[in-house]
């Protein structure tokens, strides 16, 4: 019978792909258990990435203080920011990444700021560790927005940082003590322009001698500002928006290959997420904990993205 044969191929075919969705889903949580079983060792230091969206809230209120303040629930110790943005009225308001500094206690390192609808914005770390290099990847793709990352060697365990050296950690050359390399990005919004920046930041990253955990091929984009200050097994903390809501399309499936899994909750719009848009990544041997999205009443209303917290260890040595 005609019909009943499409029936059953109809059936078994949506079988067939929820079975597929299943395995996985199974393979996830089997490597989110893998990662959760690594014993650490040392202290942790508490991250965070967010997309201040130029200070202006959910309530189209220009509002750099209550950026500052959801900064500070934040209490972390690295933060990357995008869409941090430069003067505005001739100098008549305050410099956005300055300001945020003053109000935080913390250093800024600002990347270059990009000219995009009549506005200048632009990545940022925030950081209480003394900074040890700075560089720039320029992720732009030709008819698309400007993109880049910034990159940058932090002393984590530098005298006046705070804290003992991270175990695991590189002692950078300089005998400023361990080295950790941090990224800040904001991926574009078309798939194959995120395919062609993550294929560009992941070989950035291995020309300059970062390892990740499959050593990630060459490619195109190296970055401006010399080499890493630390060795190959230099632990490297990505964090950033991604623009990436499509589960682990785009350049997502790369970058976990090449630094680990990491969990994606929902953190915009920030009065209703759905979509999870940042992330928060870290090469071995450092190790993303307690991810978590921050929903304070403040957070909701300052930015149209949730800030996204973690606590970054190290792996206890085998």
């Amino acid at each position: 019978m005609p019909g009943m044969s499409a029936a059953l191929r109809e059936i078994a075919k949506d079988r067939g792909s929820a079975l597929r969705h299943a395995g996985r889903r199974g393979a996830r949580r089997l490597e989110a258990a893998q990662s959760a079983a690594l014993a650490e060792s040392g202290p942790s230091l508490v991250v965070a990435t967010y997309n201040v969206h130029d200070c202006v809230g959910t309530d189209r209120r220009y509002d750099p203080a209550r950026i500052a303040a959801v900064l500070r629930e934040l209490g972390a110790d690295i933060i990357s920011l995008q869409e941090v943005g430069g003067q505005r009225h001739g100098g008549q308001l305050p410099d956005q990444a300055a300001f945020l500094a003053a109000e935080t206690g913390l250093e800024i390192v600002a990347g270059p700021n990009r000219l995009y609808r009549h506005s200048r914005f632009g990545n940022a770390i925030l950081t209480r560790f003394p900074v040890l290099a700075v560089r720039y990847i320029d992720l732009s793709v030709p008819g698309c927005e400007p993109r880049g990352a910034l990159d940058v060697d932090l002393a984590i365990g530098a005298p006046g940082a705070g804290g003992e050296p991270a175990a695991g950690e590189t002692v950078g050359g300089n005998g400023a003590g361990p080295v950790l390399r941090v990224v800040a990005t904001h991926l574009g919004l078309r798939g194959g322009e995120r395919r062609t920046q993550t294929s560009r930041l992941l070989g950035a990253l291995a020309v300059n001698g970062a390892g990740g955990a499959g050593g990630a091929a060459g490619a195109a984009g190296a970055s401006e500002g010399g080499a890493s200050e630390g060795g190959a097994d230099t632990a490297i903390l990505m964090m950033g928006d991604l623009n990436e809501w499509r589960g682990r399309r785009g350049g997502i499936r790369a970058l976990d290959r090449e630094l680990g899994h990491a969990p994606a909750p929902r953190t915009f719009p920030s009065w209703c997420p759905i979509l999870p848009l940042d992330r928060i990544y870290a090469g071995p041997p450092a190790l993303v904990r307690d991810v978590l999205v921050h929903r304070s009443p403040l957070a909701r209303l300052a930015s149209d993205h949730l800030p996204l917290r973690a606590r970054l260890a190290w792996r206890a040595a085998a």
